[in-house]
């Protein structure tokens, strides 16, 4: 049997040498005249071990990293087509204790099959969802995926199965599934993941989701940062739609339904799901006003499905191991799993996916390891550059939708990007208020101007300038902005400058007692 060697392309990986990894085992395979087979896989998502090879061996696949391509030639020597010892030997990949403690079922093929081999992905569990969605009929899966409990994983976290049954009850001749990849905030790359590492896991959700409402046509949304992700998905499309799983007569016929790619042109607000549906029009990316509903009138003026990347790649796993198994993770009204991901300076940065309930602390201090540094952790940011900063003393937050709010938080996209003490606080809210100002689509005044007048109240007291004077100033804005934007861009901007202030007083001059006692 010719010994086979898996080496992820994923973007992460290629960025740390994961191409000259691969070019450097072939050289060496074949330096010895020994046959192998390279398989390029996603990543499994354990960033700070890439670029992690891994070799297939009669006790299973045994892990290396990080691998760099002066280390091939030791590894060869030291006998890798058999896994034999060596220092980067890690062992199997799911026994490495970062894996080992993960619930994986969004991502359970990422860094394991060949992400343009549908017939991996059929082997490893591959459209039973789909097939069991035929079975069911349209109603009975928009219920199943109801009482699964899924929420939007873009930050929203609104019930997925109520987007589905308005667009399902909706009166039209076209419908459609609109997938926001769009992955634009920091410390997030899971959609990236997906559409690199197991592409066809998306594909089979939304042709699950436009039987299930009765759409025929389906756009995934990529930022055109991911020309990776956009190649990868291109090809998987093609092969979906050679296979029969796209086009007019998908399941013997039995109903239509057909994906197109449209790329961002790198507006952070398109992230917002009207200013999607703008930019896929042709439009420049603007929010649109509300009602009416993408639900009700979305995508030109159609009933309109439209989630996040990793709600849609989850559908099919609900579908498919049904919609109890599912709910049976999480708690509270948080139910499934969450692709959590841990950057920043951190010790061990990647992709967690997990029941919700671990606790804040456990997340960054246990399963991330603390920082990269060395140094104390000050601070983590949770959900994006707009999320807001959880100091040390609030560690104890169970990671759920309804705790992270009762801390005046949000989840968001899953992104937690960690600091040590070295972070000066006021000049990240200073930063928060930049970035909108920078990336606002400029239809409202409250976003456009407030951001501006933010910025510019933030170099004042950064300088010294009556400073409580304009600390209160700031706070009055930050109201504004929370309560006047027509979208999240300018409404969710105070809650990094709020929970700077708040938890880290001294950052901006203020006395941290006399802070806390107000």
């Amino acid at each position: 049997m010719t010994p086979r060697i898996y080496v992820p392309r994923d973007a992460a990986a290629k960025a740390v040498g994961a191409e000259k990894v691969a070019a450097a085992i072939k050289a060496a395979a074949a330096k010895r005249d020994q046959h192998i087979e390279i398989v390029r896989t996603g990543s499994r998502g354990l960033f700070w071990l890439e670029t992690m090879i891994e070799v297939e061996t009669p006790a299973g696949r045994i892990a290396y990293g990080p691998v760099s391509e002066a280390d091939v030639p030791s590894l060869f020597e030291a006998g890798l087509l058999i896994g034999a010892a060596h220092p980067l030997r890690l062992g199997r990949p799911e026994d490495i204790p970062f894996l080992k403690r993960q619930t994986r079922l969004t991502f359970a093929r990422c860094g394991i099959v060949d992400p343009l081999s549908l017939e991996d992905y059929r082997k490893h569990g591959g459209y039973r969802g789909l097939q069991r969605a035929l079975s069911l009929g349209p109603a009975a899966t928009v219920e199943e995926v109801t009482k699964s409990g899924l929420r939007g994983r873009g930050g929203a976290g609104f019930p997925t199965g109520i987007k589905w049954k308005t667009v399902a009850e909706a009166k039209s001749e076209r419908k459609y599934i609109v997938c926001n990849a769009d992955e634009g905030d920091s410390g997030t790359f899971a959609d990236r993941m997906i559409l690199e590492g197991d592409p066809f896991v998306l594909i089979e959700g939304m042709t699950i989701a436009g039987f299930a409402v009765g759409a025929a046509k389906g756009y995934i949304y990529i930022r055109s940062e991911y020309p990776d992700a956009v190649r990868v998905m291109d090809q998987a499309i093609g092969m979906a739609r050679e296979a029969g799983y796209l086009g007019t007569k998908v399941a013997g016929g039995r109903f239509s339904f057909d994906l197109e790619i449209r790329v961002g042109a790198g507006a952070y607000v398109c992230g917002e799901e009207t200013a999607l549906l703008e930019s896929i029009e042709g439009r420049r990316g603007m929010v649109r006003a509300k009602p009416p509903l993408p639900a009700h009138k979305g995508l030109f003026a159609k009933p309109t499905v439209i989630n996040n990347l990793i709600s849609l790649a989850t559908v099919p796993v609900i579908l498919s191991d049904g919609a109890a198994a599912y709910a049976d993770f999480g708690m509270g009204r948080s139910r499934g799993t969450m692709p959590i991901q841990i950057a920043g300076n951190v010790k061990r940065g990647g992709l967690f996916e997990a029941a919700f309930g671990l606790s804040l602390g456990e997340i960054v201090e246990d399963i991330g390891g603390g920082t990269a540094s060395g140094k104390p952790v000050r601070a983590v940011q949770a959900g994006g550059p707009l999320g807001a900063y959880f100091p040390v003393g609030l560690f104890d937050t169970p990671y759920d939708y309804e705790a992270f709010a009762a801390r005046d938080g949000l989840i968001g996209h899953g992104g937690l990007v960690v600091f040590d003490d070295s972070v000066d606080m006021a000049r990240m809210a200073r930063f928060a208020l930049e970035f909108c100002a920078i990336e606002s689509c400029g239809k409202c005044t409250p976003c456009r101007i407030g951001s501006t007048r933010g910025t510019e109240v933030m170099d004042r007291v950064l300088r010294g300038e009556r400073r409580e004077a304009n600390l209160t100033l700031l706070e009055d804005l930050c109201q504004t902005l929370k309560f006047g934007s027509l979208c999240a861009l300018g409404g969710f901007t105070p809650y990094p400058v709020l929970s700077a202030l708040k938890h880290f007083p001294e950052d901006f001059g203020r006395d941290p007692i006399n802070a806390a006692a107000e």
